[in-house]
C-alpha cells in the first residue's frame, strides 16, 4: 500500500529531512510529527484561554482573581494526570486588593461616561460622590495653600507637564517580524558590557528631574489626603480609548493611606482638562468600591510535573513557565494568560502523546511578576541559589533548562540565547522542523523584563522565545483592552507545538543544556 501525503505534510517531511541532515544535534522526527499533529489539529488553547480570561478574569497578585486562577490550574493539572500539582509559596507579598464597583461620568457641561479604572491598591470613594471638578495648579506643596479648606469631598485634577496633547497615529497596531528583521536578529553579536553614564550627564539630569517630580507629586498627594479630597483623576498613557494601568499605592501590609484615584483615558482626561483651562464648569459623578485583603500575605506559584522515567536522569529537571498574574483593568489575556495558556497546552500535548520523559518536566505558573518577578525570583532562591550569595543549592546542578513565554499572543519565531552561544546549534536544530511555521531564528541577544531572568541571574540556562509583536506594546500590554478577543488562536497553537518539541528534546538529550559562566554575587535588591 502506498502511503498518502498531503502537500503540507510532504513539504514538512522534505524540509525536515534536509535540515536534519545538516544538523549535528539529534532531532526525533517521529516525536516531532506526533507533537505537530496533537498541537495543531487537536489544540485546546482557546478552551484554556476562555477559562483563564472570561471565567476567572483579572489576576492581580494576591487578589481573589489570582486565588481562583490558582485553584483552577491545580485542578486542571491534576485532571490532566500531572503529578505533584500544588500551590507553593515563594515568600511574603503583601495585601490583596480588588475592585467591587466602578462608575464615573461627566454630568456638566453634558453627560459623558468616563473610560477609566481605579489605580491598584487605592481605596474607594465611600459611596457615590458628585462635585464640580477642581483644577489644581501646584509646582510645590506651598502652592497648595490657596486650596486649603476647599477640597474636602471634591473631585480634583492636578495640572502636570507630563500631560501632552495626543498625536494621531497612522501606523498599524498589529505587526509581525519581517524576514529582514529576523535575519538582523540572527546576525547580532553579543552586546558590549554596559558603561555607566558620566556623572552630571544628560541621563543623570533627566533622572534627577523625574525623581523631583515624583517626590513633589507624593508630597502633594499627602496634602490632598489631609484635605480629604473625594477623588483624584489622573491622566493615563494610551489613545483611542485604550489606557495603560498601574498601581497607585504600595501593597505592603503597613502601607500608608492614599487618596481614591482613577486612571482616566487620555481622550476623556484631556476633554476635562481643556474645559477647566478655559474656565468652564465641569461636574463629575463617580462611585468606586474597592476591597483590601490582609488575611494571607504570602504569594504562591502553581507547580506540576510529568515525572522522569530514566534511572540516571529522572532526578534532573526541564522547566517551563510563564507568569499567571496580571493587571486589573482587562482580563490579562496577552499579559500573560497567553504565555500560561501555551505552557499549559505544552503539558497537555506531552500527556496526549503519552510521552514518558527521561528527565522530569516541571511547569510553573508564576505569581507577582508584574511587581518585580517576585514569584520566579522567590522560587529560584528557594530551590537553586540566592543571587546575592551564589551559594548553590543541590537542585542547581539538576536543572537542564528553563523556557519562558511572556510577550503576548504572537507566534514563536525563534529564541533568545541570552548570550549562551554554546546552545546556538542545539536550538537551531530543534527549530529547523518548524521553519514552515515561521520559527527559524536563533539570536545571541538578551531580552528582559520577565521570569527567565531569575534563572539567568544564578547561572542557569533560562530562555525567552522570540514572538511576533502583534499589538502587544501598542494596544494590550497592561491595558483595558487586554482581553480574550486579542488572542490569536493559530499563533497560540504554533507556539505550544514548537515549545512542546523543545521541552521534549531537552528531556531526552544525553547532556543538559550548556551553561554560561556562573555570575558573581550581586547586591541585594531594595
Amino acid at each position: 500500500m502506498i502511503k498518502k501525503f498531503t502537500i503540507g505534510a510532504l513539504a514538512f517531511a522534505v524540509s525536515f529531512n534536509v535540515f536534519n541532515a545538516l544538523a549535528q544535534e539529534a532531532v526525533n522526527n517521529e516525536a516531532v510529527q506526533k507533537i505537530r499533529k496533537e498541537g495543531l489539529e487537536n489544540s485546546k488553547v482557546m478552551d484554556i484561554a476562555f477559562q483563564i480570561t472570561d471565567v476567572i478574569g483579572p489576576r492581580l497578585a494576591n487578589s481573589p482573581g489570582i486565588k481562583k486562577g490558582r485553584d483552577w490550574a491545580v485542578k486542571y493539572f491534576t485532571d490532566l494526570g500531572l503529578k505533584n500539582a500544588k500551590q507553593e509559596t515563594w515568600g511574603d507579598f503583601g495585601k490583596g486588593w480588588s475592585v467591587e464597583k466602578y462608575y464615573a461620568a461627566t454630568t456638566a457641561p453634558f453627560y459623558r461616561p468616563i473610560i477609566g479604572y481605579p489605580k491598584a491598591w487605592t481605596p474607594g470613594t465611600n459611596g457615590p460622590i458628585k462635585s464640580e471638578v477642581v483644577l489644581i495648579k501646584a509646582d510645590t506643596v506651598t502652592d497648595l495653600e490657596k486650596y486649603k479648606g476647599k477640597l474636602a469631598g471634591k473631585i480634583v485634577v492636578i495640572e502636570s507637564v507630563m500631560v501632552q496633547p495626543l498625536k494621531n497615529s497612522y501606523t498599524p497596531d498589529v505587526t509581525r517580524y519581517t524576514d529582514e528583521k529576523l535575519a538582523e536578529m540572527a546576525a547580532a553579536e553579543p552586546a558590549a558590557p554596559r558603561q555607566g553614564r558620566p556623572a552630571g550627564g544628560r541621563g543623570n539630569n533627566q533622572m534627577a528631574m523625574m525623581m523631583r517630580m515624583r517626590q513633589n507629586r507624593a508630597a502633594i498627594n499627602d496634602v490632598l489626603l489631609q484635605e480629604k479630597v473625594g477623588l483624584i483623576l489622573t491622566y493615563a498613557r494610551g489613545n483611542y480609548g485604550t489606557f495603560f494601568t498601574s498601581n497607585g499605592a504600595s501593597y505592603a501590609m503597613d502601607a500608608k493611606p492614599v487618596n481614591p484615584e482613577l486612571e482616566v483615558s487620555a481622550e476623556d482626561f484631556l476633554h476635562i482638562l481643556r474645559l477647566l483651562r478655559a474656565g468652564q464648569k465641569v461636574e463629575v459623578e463617580a462611585e468606586v468600591k474597592t476591597t483590601f485583603y490582609a488575611d494571607d500575605a504570602k504569594g504562591y506559584n502553581v507547580i506540576a510535573e510529568i515525572p522522569g522515567t530514566d534511572k540516571k536522569l529522572k532526578d534532573e529537571i526541564v522547566m517551563l513557565g510563564g507568569h499567571f498574574d496580571s493587571w486589573h483593568s482587562g482580563t490579562g489575556a496577552t499579559d500573560n494568560a497567553a504565555g500560561s495558556i501555551v505552557m499549559i497546552e505544552v503539558m497537555r500535548i506531552l500527556k496526549a502523546i503519552d510521552f514518558k520523559p527521561k528527565r522530569t518536566i516541571r511547569i510553573a505558573l508564576w505569581d507577582a511578576e508584574e511587581q518585580g518577578l517576585h514569584g520566579s525570583r522567590g522560587y529560584v532562591k528557594k530551590h537553586f541559589a540566592d543571587p546575592t550569595k551564589m551559594e548553590l543549592l543541590p537542585e542547581h546542578s539538576k536543572l537542564s533548562a528553563y523556557y519562558n513565554l511572556d510577550n503576548g499572543t504572537g507566534a514563536v519565531r525563534g529564541i533568545y540565547l541570552q548570550e549562551n552561544a554554546a546552545a546556538k546549534d542545539i536550538f537551531q536544530a530543534w527549530l529547523n522542523p518548524f521553519a514552515d511555521l515561521g520559527a527559524k531564528t536563533v539570536t545571541i541577544g538578551n531580552t528582559g523584563g520577565t521570569d527567565h531572568q531569575a534563572y539567568d541571574a544564578v547561572g542557569l540556562p533560562g530562555f525567552q522565545f522570540i514572538q511576533d509583536p502583534m499589538d502587544y506594546n501598542t494596544r494590550t500590554h497592561h491595558t483595558n483592552q487586554d482581553t480574550y478577543d486579542r488572542l490569536v488562536e493559530d499563533d497560540l497553537k504554533k507556539s505550544a507545538t514548537i515549545i512542546a518539541s523543545f521541552v521534549y528534546h531537552t528531556s531526552e538529550r544525553a547532556e543538559k543544556i550548556p551553561r554560561k559562566e556562573l555570575p558573581k554575587p550581586v547586591a541585594p535588591r531594595n
